[in-house]
């Protein structure tokens, strides 16, 4: 019987699937107090530009070792970048199996397309890697469940990219919620805004020849190449993203649930529309998803993909009310309202200007926090700011609020595990086809 390396080595690691059900041994090394962590980014186009620049700024304790993309042009322009940016170079890897298989990779960071994102995870724990996966680390509810019992099994850390976990600012004022600021904490509203453009009327066309078609799509199921697609397109389509409650309002809802203290709500509700356009895109453009928790505590979540109106002078943010006062916190800082809407308190982030909805890297300072969080939490066993067990809450919830609107209809969940309530319709969209031969295994 071969080894796993031969077996590697061999032409089937390059068949759909082959090695993200397989047990793996770690290869990882045994980090030492003074050696720097080995990190290899994978899905190279935007967010990966945050990670590279949040391992410069933690670079006394990282160096990237390799870089990971399907599109040729896209990881030789970072490549370059990485050695520029670090001050050594990184191996290229298309495949990122073949990666799996370094010693010189402690841990892995995904801001791959989303369908990739447990898939990819699970693949890197069950190798004996860390994991740090860009927000949502799911594409479906099952997947939830799946990177977390895998994260049980292999015993590796996985922290999600929502950043604003490790920001000191918003640690403090949820801390004063918790404690009583504004007395019983009871409603949260989140919001997004932007003014995204339409994506058009795909053309099927020959695939670049830069590109590894066959392994973006990977677990999904195989269709033909589009000109709208790739690199940022996919998503609004259903088969690779999970649209804007999962590409942003996961940042502001995960704030929402941890400021209210909630786990699953009993309800969810969501209603909207794709007003702006008609193109391609798949999922609404304007969108209210409201959570009912028991307890009378609420979390409503209202996005305009394609109207940068913005609310509360902001283009994102997250509101708690209670029955003393409410709080405003965004990245960029908090404001503490009384009972009347008087501001009577406040904390602005020393920095020149504010975030933007049309910043799609979104570098900055929460994330260096957020990746020397993980590498503590590997090196000396800090807690993590942002665990897969508790992000995947926040992210769960808000696929379902996409099945909801999918069923046109209210969706009732048990409070204790998440699990749709004597709703076999709802139930059945909890997961997705893959590939023959890309199913998950753990």
């Amino acid at each position: 019987m071969p080894t796993r390396r031969e077996f590697l080595s061999n032409a089937a690691v390059l068949s759909a699937g082959a090695t993200l059900g397989m047990s793996a041994r770690s290869y990882a090394q045994i980090v030492g107090a003074n050696e720097r962590m080995q990190f290899a980014v994978i899905g190279l186009n935007g967010r990966a530009n945050a990670h590279l620049e949040s391992l410069r700024a933690n670079q006394k304790d990282a160096r990237i070792t390799y870089v990971c993309d399907v599109d040729e042009v896209i990881l030789n322009r970072f490549a370059a970048r990485t050695e520029k940016v670090m001050g050594e170079p990184a191996k290229k890897e298309k495949d990122f199996r073949r990666m799996l298989e370094s010693k010189d990779v402690d841990v892995i960071t995904i801001a791959t397309p989303e369908h990739w994102h447990t898939p990819m995870a699970i693949a890197g724990m069950q190798a004996g890697k860390h994991v740090y996966v860009e927000k949502p680390c799911s594409h479906n509810p099952h997947e939830c469940e799946l990177i977390v019992a895998a994260q049980k099994k292999y015993g590796k850390k996985v922290q999600m990219g929502n950043q604003q976990r490790s920001s000191a600012h918003t640690k403090e004022i949820v801390g004063k919620i918790h404690d009583g600021l504004i007395g019983r904490a009871y409603y949260a509203l989140a919001w997004y805004r932007n003014a995204r453009k339409s994506m058009g009327i795909g053309k099927v066309i020959p695939v670049p020849a830069t590109l590894d078609w066959e392994l973006w799509q990977g677990p999904a199921p195989r269709r033909p190449y589009k000109d709208n697609i790739h690199p940022y397109n996919w998503h609004w389509l259903k088969i690779y993203g999970t649209g804007e409650a999962l590409n942003n309002g996961t940042h502001e809802v995960d704030v929402a649930r941890w400021a209210l203290d909630v786990k699953w709500p009993e309800t969810i509700r969501s209603s909207g529309g794709r007003y702006a356009y008609k193109d391609d895109w798949q999922f609404p453009d304007t969108q209210q998803v409201e959570f009912l928790y028991p307890g009378d505590k609420q979390i409503t979540w209202n996005s305009t993909s394609c109207n940068n109106a913005s609310l509360n002078n902001r283009d994102r943010g997250t509101q708690i009310f209670g029955t003393t006062g409410s709080v405003i916190v965004d990245r960029d800082g908090y404001e503490v309202f009384d009972i009347k809407g008087k501001r009577v308190d406040g904390y602005h982030v020393p920095r020149k200007g504010k975030t933007s909805s049309a910043d799609t890297i979104g570098a900055d300072s929460m994330t260096d926090t957020h990746f020397k969080n993980l590498i503590n939490a590997i090196r000396v066993g800090e807690k993590l700011d942002s665990p897969i067990d508790e992000a995947s809450i926040s992210v769960a919830i808000l696929l379902m609020s996409n099945i909801a609107y999918d069923l046109k209809r209210e969706l009732k969940l048990n409070t204790a595990n998440g699990a749709f309530v004597n709703d076999p319709a709802a139930t059945k969209m909890r997961t997705r086809t893959y590939q023959k031969g890309w199913e998950i295994r753990i």
